[in-house]
């Protein structure tokens, strides 16, 4: 007799609608694809993570069963279907609030996979008795232990608490001291909810004591929008607030080139960038100062290097090249500063002589800048920080013997406006003393490429104004001494008037 070799199983091939289309024959996906991507699309599931995570679709429709108003509902009479041991506690938790959080929804479903021989029969039990008109004697749930280790050092006991009594209360309060921990715990949890308020929370309380971690929590969750509210408060109040405080030591580097390198950049002028750029590397170096140093003490502390090799060539030094690249040194114009630069030793030779040459060349040709090509990247910078009790605020300011005054006015509660304008070194209060070693040009008019920009806040979301770059000429009688004024409607306050400009070539 002659022996028949065993055929192997086929695949099942099921009718599925009108269309006979293929279908899996086993659980989880008892449906055929194109059905299962149109079920993931009406539940805004992403389908190519169901086919890799079947159990993403089950916990998907439990959610949709338990409605949002279960929470703040007291749940009375009602034994726990789960003890959760975590972090050396034991949590009871409830069945409707399990499932908003995908990670306890999924140990679960393993806990019912372990006890059941078919755990998807299982699940759809649940389903059925969460449906209107099932009595509480028909859940099926049993009660069982489900075990979760963190290693996060983050998610301590108090912020794990705070994330489960989100699970049952909607507007429980986050502390801005433990938020970093509930947004640790709800990403553990998968609690997609309860992150996002965190990430608000988070977006909302910026200040120079909480911006580093705030700023690392979003790079390490891959938070994009609050990277970016980190990196745009941080343009406003590097000059002005952080680079005031201790905490400015603990600005990542890779924060600070960005901020450096963005054109928003908010500062009072160029040498005040400057400082708060060397305070921040002397606070690196001397990690053990618990106050604020003074300017001097930092001016000591790099003029005590031997004077064969500026810092910045020095190993020690090497690194930091990208982040004071950044600065527009050829911006820095007073004799004063630049001897300065030249005390401390910290830039290359080399580039002192460029800035020291840009400044002759624009001397020689009354002021013309050749060496700034793109106002953006390169233009000279002024600031005005226009606060609550000001009506008017302004700053003289003065390059290559032209003096200019940059101006902010308040006309009313909402309604201010910015621009500047040349004036006569005549004019100022005390120019013989101020202004001793100035040079001062008598041309009648000076040829300028400006912008004015003002930034501030409403309710936790920037507000941008801008002119448009404009080129005019400067007299010195109006109205050709006056720029376009940009005029601007806000509630925001402080407003960061920004002022840059380049002497266009005559």
């Amino acid at each position: 007799m002659k022996m028949l070799n065993p055929q192997k199983p086929r695949l099942e091939r099921r009718i599925a609608g009108s269309t006979n289309r293929w279908r899996f024959p086993r659980q989880p996906f008892s449906g055929d694809l194109l059905g299962l991507s149109q079920m993931c699309k009406a539940a805004n599931i992403d389908f190519d993570e169901v086919l890799k995570n079947p159990d993403r679709l089950c916990i998907s429709q439990i959610q949709k069963i338990f409605p949002e108003n279960l929470k703040n509902k007291t749940i009375q009479s009602r034994e726990a279907d789960v003890v959760l041991e975590c972090l050396g506690f034991k949590w009871e938790l409830h069945q409707p609030q399990l499932f908003q959080s995908e990670t306890l929804a999924k140990l679960y479903l393993m806990g019912l996979a372990r006890g059941n021989a078919n755990p998807e029969k299982e699940s759809v039990k649940i389903l059925q008795a969460q449906q209107p008109g099932r009595s509480r004697e028909q859940r099926p749930v049993k009660k069982m232990i489900l075990s979760l280790k963190i290693n996060d050092p983050l998610v301590t006991r108090e912020a794990f608490a705070t994330a489960l009594k989100n699970l049952y209360m909607r507007e429980v309060k986050i502390c801005l001291d433990d938020v970093l921990g509930v947004l640790a715990a709800a990403h553990i949890l998968q609690f997609g909810s309860l992150f996002q308020r965190c990430v608000t929370v988070m977006m909302s309380g910026l200040t120079p004591s909480t911006i580093k971690n705030f700023y690392l929590a979003g790079c390490k969750y891959k938070e994009e929008p609050l990277t970016t509210a980190c990196e745009k408060w941080m343009e406003m109040n590097l000059v002005p607030l952080v680079g005031t405080q201790i905490h400015l030591r603990k600005i990542p580097k890779e924060l600070l080139h960005k901020v450096l390198k963005s054109p928003r950049l908010f500062t009072f002028s160029e040498f005040h960038l400057l400082k708060t750029l060397l305070l921040w590397v002397y606070l690196q170096l001397n990690n053990k100062t618990q106050t604020f140093p003074m300017y001097q003490t930092v001016l000591m502390f790099f003029s005590s290097f031997p004077k064969n090799c500026a810092f910045l060539d020095r190993d020690v030094g090497q690194n930091l090249i990208p982040l004071f690249l950044c600065l527009r040194l050829h911006s820095i114009t007073k004799g004063k500063d630049l001897e300065e630069l030249r005390h401390i030793n910290f830039f290359p030779e080399s580039w002192l002589v460029r800035v020291t040459a840009n400044h002759y060349h624009a001397l020689e040709n009354g002021g013309d800048m050749a060496h700034v090509k793109d106002l953006s990247t390169q233009a000279v910078r002024f600031g005005l920080l226009f606060n609550q009790e000001y009506t008017t605020h302004s700053k003289v300011i003065t390059l290559y013997g032209f003096f200019f005054e940059i101006k902010g006015i308040k006309h009313d509660t909402t309604s201010y406006s910015f621009h500047m304008q040349r004036i006569r070194h005549t004019d100022l209060e005390c120019a013989s003393t101020v202004y001793e070693n100035t040079p001062i040009s008598l041309r009648a008019e000076r040829l300028v490429t400006y912008e004015i920009r003002a930034q501030t806040t409403v309710d936790g979301k920037w507000q941008e104004f801008r002119t448009n770059q404009i080129t005019q000429k400067f007299g010195l009688a109006e109205p050709s001494c006056k720029s376009h004024a940009l005029k601007i409607q806000t509630v925001g306050i402080p407003i960061y008037a920004s002022f840059s400009f380049v002497f266009s070539l005559s």
